[in-house]
This record gives structure tokens, sequence and C-alpha cells, in this order.
């Protein structure tokens, strides 16, 4: 069961976070807000509260639901939280937001101090990585350790940008039916260099019904503008002040490289390497077993120190 929390991020955006485990003993509503003890929920109406905290977080265009099959086998020894971030999934879309580093960064903040979860783990997809290693360096009384899944360090650059304009602008919406969006994505896509059915699993998950057929549940502009404000600049320095131990996972197929990562784990005072096979950048959707198996261990020796 994933049982919805809302919380507030700043500039008062609203933001669905979503917690895993077995339903609540007496009936309580499925959505409550994170308002117990000056704005914190400590878990105690989940049997939780002596739970380490993990919180986890989606790359652009995901949504906390991305994490199920992670979250499931966390919540049997840990307090699992999945967050939809500002512009995604059920949080809010609003036209005026900010969608800057530090609004998402903030917004984390605000979640893991009004959820209760801190020092929490903190595990990160591709721009929800960024994230984690952003408030890492920020606010490392926060954090325990970080599990950064397929993102770089290095500056992408303008090129990188126009292409994901292109490729939004190519999307045949509104799809017809469910698997017209699985078979775009996971075969006709232009992007897509062989058939991968994950691929499309994906992106039907983050897709709606509307009048008309069914589109995604993001705005792309407001994608492209989260986006904008990372691929110019690289983030290097902000690894090298993360002091929390750091596992840097990737997919052999996927866009992280193994000299780059490897590079990443130099540059991180306490960082570790893992890389899961027949993985593309959708890691933990491509391959669940064998992406736990890469950060199970990691986590049993972060739980496990004093």
């Amino acid at each position: 069961m994933a049982r919805r929390i809302d919380v507030t991020g700043t500039g008062g955006v609203r933001l669905a976070a979503w917690e895993f485990g077995d339903p609540p003993k007496d009936g309580a509503d499925p959505v409550i807000p994170a308002q117990s003890s000056g704005g914190r929920t400590s878990g105690a109406a989940h049997g939780t509260e002596n739970r380490p905290g993990v919180l986890l977080l989606h790359g652009l265009m995901g949504r906390a639901s991305h994490w199920a099959s992670t979250a499931r086998w966390l919540s049997e020894r840990h307090r699992a939280v999945a967050l939809d971030q500002r512009g995604h999934g059920r949080s809010e879309k609003p036209p005026e937001a900010a969608f800057t580093r530090e609004a998402y960064v903030e917004d984390l903040e605000a979640a893991l101090e009004q959820l209760g979860l801190a020092p929490a783990v903190l595990i990160g997809h591709a721009m929800g990585a960024l994230t984690a290693w952003q408030l890492a360096a920020k606010r490392p009384d926060l954090v325990r350790a970080v599990v950064i899944c397929d993102m770089r360090a290095s500056a992408l650059g303008s090129a990188s940008q126009r292409e994901w304009a292109d490729w939004f602008k190519s999307w045949p919406v509104p799809f017809a039916t469910l698997a017209e969006v699985r078979k775009w994505f996971g075969e006709d896509d232009p992007w897509v260099e062989r058939p991968n059915a994950s691929r499309g699993e994906f992106y039907a998950e983050v897709m709606q019904e509307s009048p008309d057929g069914w589109r995604p549940v993001f705005e792309p502009e407001q994608m492209l503008k989260s986006r904008e404000t990372w691929v110019y600049d690289a983030h290097w320095e902000e690894l090298t002040q993360v002091r929390c131990p750091t596992l840097v996972v990737r997919g052999l197929d996927g866009e992280l490289g193994r000299a780059e990562a490897q590079e990443m784990v130099r540059v991180l005072p306490r960082g570790e390497y893992a890389e899961v096979a027949d993985a593309g950048h959708l890691v933990h959707y491509d391959q669940p077993e064998g992406w736990r198996t890469a950060i199970e261990p990691f986590l049993d020796t972060v739980f496990s120190a004093p």
C-alpha cells in the first residue's frame, strides 16, 4: 500500500509524498497532511517511527510510483517515502512556480523536515539524484547517505537542451490508447535504439486520460524549464562537499559512462561504485532485481553503522 502525505514546498507549492508499507490498522484516511508537532510527522500513525528513513526521488518526467517495487522491499525494514517533485505526478504544477535547482532542493529540505525522516538516506534517479547530492552538500545534518542512479556531473550543454525541445515536439500526442503510448516510447520513438518494453511501461505510467486521448501528467514546458537549470553547468564541486557515504550506480547501457562514474566516486569523500548489467538509463525499472542487488549491501552497511 502507498499512503499519500501532503507536504508544502518552497513558495507554498503543495507536494505529494507517498509512504509505502502495511495499511493502517485504525482505518485512518490514506491522505493526510504532514503537520504534527510543529509541521513534522513522526510516522507514529504508521508504526514506523523507529525505522530509519529513506526518501526516493524520481528523475525528470518521472513520478513517485516509479519507485514502487524498490519502496516495497525497503519498507520491510525502513520507513520508505517517495516524493512527487514539483511539476510531477500528483504534486502541484502552478504556471508561475519556480523550477530552479534551488526550488527543487528547498522542496526536498522541507519534505524531510515535515515528514520527520531526517537524517535520511536519499535515493535519486537522474535529476532526483542531482537534487539529493545538492541537498547533502547544503544540509549534511538531514542526510545519512546518498544513492546516485545514472546522473552525470558534467555539463550537457546547449545542444542537449535543443535536442530535448525537439524531442518533446515529436511526441504524437494525444495518444489514442495506453497501448499506443507503450509502443511509441518502447519501439517507435527515434531515441530508442532497440525495442525496450520497460521504457514503454515507464512512460505509460506518466500518462493520464483526457477527453481527446492520453497526455502526460506534466507540462513539457515545465520539464524544459527544470532541465535548463542544470544542463549548462557541471556539478563536480558539489560532489566534493558530500561528506556522507555515497553510492554511484550506473546501468551498463545508461547515460552515465563508466569513466565519469568512477571519477565521481573518486571526488566524493566517501564514494562507492556499482553497476547493473542489461540496464539502461532506467536502471531500477529495467532490472529491479539487479538494482536491488547493487544497492542493498550499501544500505545495510549504512544502517548498521553506529
